[in-house]
């Protein structure tokens, strides 16, 4: 079976704490960045150990090398600045910090390869098939908007998302060279349009909430056009994760029409609260045609946010819920979003975390064989 696998994960795992002391030494310049290298690579394999330990076929770096599930990525892209955020801001449940955000002061591109190596390393420590994760096109807008957008660069939006989608397929095509076959792109946006807050937000930025999310899915598509045709590619989208605290809240019926017209293989879709609403919008699922496997939907149903573990009995009687809605073969099974987005990590210890990645195989094998 090719990804995203019945029990599959969305990418990033707690830092070990020795790691996250080391990294921190680094920010104070009292070791180099060699000595950091060679403690992220170690510590990354005894990560992949642990995944193909408890059984999983996608296997990550748990994004070891990143303080931000995105913001490391973006501000390696050409003409793109990270700033304190400065206006509307996208309130984080129960924390004050806010993180930087990009924001675009020059003409957007990608002059050199970004993560690849990361990739690479990944690759030559696991025969399972490594997984990369890199934040979607449309991280560089929702957040600051057109307010974060240079007007003297871009007077025209329609160039600058142009030139966005130029610059992901120069990354992709890096990645694609350095052997990545499965590819995960993480979008948040998607999820936030659902709540209106996060409209109201974009209004005050300079947006029309109702536009972006076909806008945003257009821009994957052309991001995605000269993509390997061996390549898997899946969206993963969330209402927040940050030390175990969320931004949204809202069913997908506002966004899943035009998330589901992007052209990836898969959605991870997070339902393991009330939160993301109920499974009816999984109605606009394009349909399998005959012969062939059709997209798939992830289901989000092990939380990373809380350590206690979900029942089988629970997860099972949820998956038949879907599976109601959308055909039990285009149904596979993850964690509702990553252990780690950021380099703070989520309210779980390292035992949880396994806990529910070993459930979260345990059930695919129980449900689908």
């Amino acid at each position: 079976m090719k990804p995203p696998f019945r029990a599959d994960q969305v990418g990033s795992l707690l830092r070990p704490a020795a790691l996250s002391a080391l990294r921190a030494r680094w920010k104070a310049g009292e070791v180099d960045a060699p000595t950091l290298r060679a403690a992220e690579d170690d510590a990354i394999r005894e990560a992949v150990r642990r995944q193909e330990a408890v059984g999983l076929h996608s296997i990550t770096d748990g994004e070891f090398r990143r303080d931000w599930w995105h913001l490391d990525f973006l501000g390696q892209l050409d003409g793109v600045t990270l700033q304190a955020n400065e206006g509307p801001k996208f309130k984080i449940a129960g924390q004050s910090e806010q993180p930087p955000i990009a924001t675009v002061t020059g003409r957007v591109g990608c002059s050199r390869p970004i993560m690849a190596d990361h990739f690479a390393f990944l690759k030559s420590v696991t025969a399972r098939t490594p997984k990369m994760t890199i934040p979607s096109p449309s991280m560089l807008h929702l957040r600051g908007g057109r307010a974060a957008i240079s007007r003297e660069v871009y007077p025209d939006l329609d160039a600058f998302w142009d030139d966005v989608a130029a610059a992901y397929r120069t990354a992709i095509g890096h990645l694609a060279d350095a052997g990545c076959r499965y590819l995960q792109l993480d979008d948040i946006t998607f999820a936030y349009l659902c709540d209106p807050k996060i409209q109201a937000t974009c209004r005050a930025n300079g947006d029309d909430p109702a536009a972006l999310p076909q806008r945003y899915a257009d821009t994957i598509n052309a991001a995605l056009r000269d993509k390997p045709a061996d390549m898997v590619v899946t969206i993963h989208t969330c209402r927040g994760n940050f030390k175990s605290a969320w931004v949204a809240e809202g069913g997908y019926d506002p966004v899943v029409e035009a998330m589901f017209s992007t052209d990836v293989d898969g959605y991870f879709m997070e339902f393991d609260s009330a939160r993301a609403g109920g499974f009816e919008p999984l109605r606009a699922l394009p349909k399998a045609q005959p012969g062939q496997a059709g997209k798939k939907v992830v289901l989000g149903l092990v939380t990373t946010k809380l350590g206690e573990l979900e029942s089988k009995d629970d997860l099972k009687r949820r998956i038949d819920e879907a599976a109601r809605i959308v055909p039990l073969e285009q149904l596979c099974l993850s964690p509702q979003c990553g252990f780690s987005s950021t380099h703070h990590g989520n309210a779980l210890s390292m035992d949880d975390q396994w806990r529910k990645l070993e459930r979260v195989v345990e059930v695919a094998a129980e449900v689908w064989g």
